[in-house]
């Protein structure tokens, strides 16, 4: 998954359902699995939050000043993905 030019290497699909059932399992009311990308690690990892507004928080990485870019967003339950919308 995030194969292709816009992202920079693919992650692992079975990683990410790993992160999927980590969210869903911790005793903390998560509910959403958001992706950031490292670039000092050059590797995505997990940041789980429990509120749809807390990702706005993550929408501003990216900067000339932050070492994280948010990728996608995804609810835990339906697995849907809830931002960025990609064409």
């Amino acid at each position: 998954m995030f194969d292709g030019p816009d992202f920079p290497k693919a992650l692992d699909e079975e990683l990410f359902e790993t992160w999927l059932e980590k969210g869903r399992d911790q005793q903390i009311g998560n509910k959403y699995l958001l992706v950031i990308w490292d670039s000092l690690d050059e590797d995505y990892k997990p940041v789980f939050v429990d509120k749809r507004s807390d990702i706005a928080h993550y929408e501003d990485y990216g900067s000339a000043v932050s070492q994280e870019s948010l990728i996608a967003a995804y609810d835990l339950y339906s697995e849907s993905r809830i931002m960025p919308r990609r064409t």
